[in-house]
This record gives structure tokens, sequence and C-alpha cells, in this order.
């Protein structure tokens, strides 16, 4: 496959916004592209291929070194992204004639090259393409492709493309390394499924749905355990012979980001539960743990700083067991005798609430902020281990949400589907002197009637551009809900929100008369 063919996938994906239109888009791919082309192609849609040999800066050095540094600098002000600056405004070079490289080509040529000359083997490569190529290449090489195709999308892309199961196929996935041909050659019928042996692999994890008073009013108590629903990051922990890998909720490892967490692991077992910061016990606020989120080195003084635990679950397997297939109650006292003898360093049981009655839950729900909980979960007793959300097994009772009236500062387009609006909302509150100062951004919680109806404000109202942001006037009011408030040196509030989405849009209601900063900074409190 021509790097052309993988740009025309990128071009398609980013403008088929339904999820079975980019399932199909998938599917077509792999079975009409040769390996490795299709597999590396995959690696790389997924974020599974790390190049890392072009920077930014090379890219822009590059480039200015075939056109003007003020063209460039107002050309990239202006489109607002790097990758798209560069295809645009790439000029043609006469006589070159040379055929677009394959994605294997690129690959083996990165790894191969010295460091001082990949900057005239990119300028090579872009001299070839057109500009939808040009774009395909650079976000390659920048692992940027944002094409709105997460790594479970695919692999539900390859499940139905090959009729196994999704599962299986996740099972299979982390066994083996891009450009995945022996997963290839499994879903073909060409051969067996890879067996992972004793490589630590990611089982799918159980999801739970939220809680509604119809639902609530169905329940019967007597059927479910009650647990607090912890406010860390759901991961599962997976050690045996073969080695020790720490997961996140999406199948990313996330073991480097947490090297404490992989010390002393001298067990055989997969364990589901919650990450978290634990100071003596005590949860610390979700905004402590964010401070560890996403890191590439971790120094011994953030490991002092900011311990993390995680607060186990579940039990999926004991040893070579699979415990899954088993009730919870069975599973939940498999989990506990395991770990009075394992006794596994930096980690703690999740305990079971003792209630009779709905009422009793609800009391305690209501009290969970105060107790930096967020909220609870129900599970059913009798409820076998089952991958995704399964209506009725598992539940999360969330604590009610806070809100804050905002104002509107900014808006930027946003991705796959909603790329024709802005739809990424930057918004802020009153300081004291009459400024308005940012507080924190919002991507959700609108229908499309008010996608649509904001898209048009927005455009009407701009006050001024900045590349791919647009300022407003500040005009319009939007109430937002959050999870919790926390403070953060970003903001020049001082003030952030975790997970802000728009609830409401107050048209009745006068931007002077939105929410002033000692309203928020009262709600860090409270979190």
């Amino acid at each position: 496959m021509t790097l052309p063919a993988f740009a025309e996938l990128l071009e398609r994906l980013v403008f088929s916004p339904g999820r079975n239109a980019k399932l199909a888009l998938l599917g077509q791919w792999f079975a009409g592209q040769p390996d490795p082309e299709r597999g590396l192609g995959l690696a790389a849609i997924t974020e599974s291929l790390k190049l890392g040999t072009a920077k930014p800066a090379m890219l822009r050095e590059i480039t200015m070194a075939r056109v003007d540094a003020e063209l460039f600098r107002l050309s990239y002000d202006y489109v607002g992204d790097l990758a798209e600056t560069i295809a645009l405004i790439w000029p043609k070079r006469a006589g070159v004639n040379a055929p677009p490289p394959a994605l294997s080509d690129i690959i083996a040529a990165l790894e191969t090259t010295p460091k001082a000359e990949v900057p005239a083997l990119i300028a090579g490569w872009l001299d070839t393409l057109d500009g939808s190529g040009r774009l395909a290449l650079i976000k390659l090489l920048t692992g940027g492709l944002r094409v709105g195709v997460s790594a479970r999308l695919a692999r539900v892309a390859l499940a139905e493309w090959s009729g196994e199961a999704v599962e299986a196929i996740e099972e299979a996935w982390h066994a083996i390394a891009p450009p995945y041909e022996p997963l290839f050659a499994w879903l073909e019928g060409k051969a067996a499924r890879p067996d992972p042996k004793s490589t630590p692999i990611f089982r799918s994890l159980m999801l739970a749905h939220p809680l509604e008073e119809a639902d609530l009013a169905a329940l019967d108590p007597s059927a479910y355990r009650a647990e607090w629903k912890w406010d860390g990051i759901r991961v599962q922990l997976s050690a045996g012979p073969g080695g020790q890998r720490l997961w996140s909720r999406g199948a990313e490892d996330i073991s480097a980001s947490f090297p404490e967490m992989m010390n002393g692991l001298d067990f055989h077992a997969v364990l589901d539960g919650e990450l978290l910061v634990l100071r003596d016990g005590e949860v610390a606020p979700f905004a402590d743990l964010q401070q560890r989120l996403n890191r590439k080195s971790v120094t011994a003084k953030m490991q002092r700083d900011y311990p993390v635990g995680i607060r186990l679950y579940d039990m999926l397997f004991e040893g070579d067991e699979d415990l899954r297939p088993l009730p919870f109650s069975v599973r939940r006292a498999r989990l506990e005798a395991w770990y009075q003898r394992q006794q596994p360093p930096r980690m703690d049981l999740s305990g079971i609430i003792t209630f009779s009655e709905i009422a009793e839950l609800q009391g305690l729900r209501e009290g969970a902020r105060d107790a930096a909980i967020e909220g609870l979960m129900l599970k059913r007793a009798d409820g076998p281990y089952l991958p995704g959300r399964v209506k009725g097994q598992w539940w999360k009772w969330k604590r009610a949400p806070l809100t804050l009236d905002v104002v509107l500062m900014y808006a930027q387009r946003g991705h796959g589907k909603r790329s024709s609006f802005y739809s990424d909302y930057t918004f802020g509150v009153w300081r004291e002197d009459g400024e308005l100062v940012p507080i924190g951004k919002a991507y959700s919680g609108y229908t499309d009637e008010e996608l649509v109806w904001l898209d048009r404000w927005i455009r009407n109202n701009t006050v001024d551009r900045f590349g791919p942001v647009r300022e407003v006037e500040k005009a319009l009011v939007l109430e937002v809900a959050f999870d919790a408030a926390q403070r953060s040196t970003r903001h020049k509030s001082g003030v952030a929100l975790r997970f802000p989405r728009i609830a409401r849009i107050r048209r009745d209601k006068p931007a002077e008369e939105a929410d002033r900063l000692e309203t928020a900074l009262a709600l860090i409190g409270q979190d």
C-alpha cells in the first residue's frame, strides 16, 4: 500500500462521521490491502506505531528552507495546524518523478537512516506527494492522525470483518506487535489464533450503566451488592510468569507511568480496581492523581508527593483459572481470600456496603461528595464478569453534579463529524475587578439542535481570530455541569473543573449575571 492509499483512508475516515461508516471503511481496507501495509496502517491509526524521529521543529525548518519564513508564519497563524500548513504550502519541485513511498518503506527508512540525514529524507518524500499525501505523511511522523478511530473501534472493525469475537481479538492484540501479521493470518483462517502463552494481556472490562429513576424503582435490593465508586481511574493489573502490566480502561499499557506499582508483584493473577493517590489509606482528590497521569518519566519526588495505590474491586483470573464465569459473590470471596494470603503491596480492598433498602443507599449517596467519593456501584451478586456494558448487571449511581453559570469566551472547531461546527467551548467567570477569566473547556452535553444554534451564534458574534480559534462577544451564558472543582496553575482563574459539560444554554440570562470567581472557588471544598 502506497502512502496515497493510506492518505485516502484517513481522509474518508475524517469525513465519515458515523460509527458504522468508519467500521465499513476499515473492513474494506483490511480486506483490500496486503501485509505488512495494512498492519502498519492499523498501528498508526490506533497510535500503536511510535516513530518519534520527526519533531515539529524539524518539520518547520525543512519547510522554511523551501518557502519564505514570513509567509510560513502568516500561513501557520491562519491555518492553525502545522501539518495542514506544510501540506498546503509545500512547493512543487520540477523534475521529481519518483513514486510515492509505501508505509513499510517509510518505517524502514526512518529506522536505518542516520539522524542527520532524516530532514533530507522527509523533504524527498514531500516532493513526491500531493497535498493529501503530504498531510498524511506529517500526521504519521508526528503521531497526530486524529481520525476518530480508537483502538477499541479498530478491534470492533476487525471483529465485524472477520466474524471473530472482539473479546478474542483483544486478548490476541496485546500479545502481538505491529504489523500484526499473525493476527491477520488467524482472522483470514490461514493460521491458528496467536497464543499469548504467558504474556500479560488485557481482558475486556465489565462496565456499568448509569442508574436512572426508572431503573431504581424496579431494582430488587436483595439481588445486588453495593460498593463505593472511587474517584480515580479504572485499571487492570496482570501479573504472572510472563511479566506484569498495568492497563487503563482503554487497554493502554500505563506500566511505565506508575513504576512503583510494578514492584513486588510475585503473584499470578488478573485484578480489576481503581488507581488512586492514597495517603495513609485516605483517598486524595482526583487533582492529585492528575499530577501523575500521562507522564513519560516519573521522578522519585513525584512518587513520594503523589503515592498511588490500587483499590481492588474484582478478580478475573487466579493463576490460570478464569474466574469470569463465576457469580460476583463467588469472585469477591475468592478475591478476599487471595488478598489475605498474598497481602500485595500498594493495594487494598474496596469495601462492600451493607444495606437492606434502597433508601439507605440514597442517604449514603447524598453524603458522597463530603467524603470525596464519586458515588455508588451496585453489582448483581449472581452475575458473571461480562465484557462491555450489559444493562441490569452493574449500575453506577453517581452523586449529583455541581453547576455554574459561565460566559462563552472562545470556540474552536471539533473533529470527525463535528469538524464543520464550532463545538469546543472555552468559558469563564467574572473576577471582582470585572475581568472575565477562563475556568474550563467543554465539548459535550448539548443536543444536535443546540450545536447548530451555538455554531451560528459563534459565527455571527466573532470579534477576533487566533488561527483556528474564534474569540466571541462576551454575551452568551452557558450553564455547565461538572463533577468537581480543583485548584489549577494552568488557568488564570486558579480553578479548573472536572468533566465539564454544557447543561443548558441560558439565552434568558444577561452575561453580567453569570457566576463570580469567588463562587467557583467556594466549590473547591466540595470535590
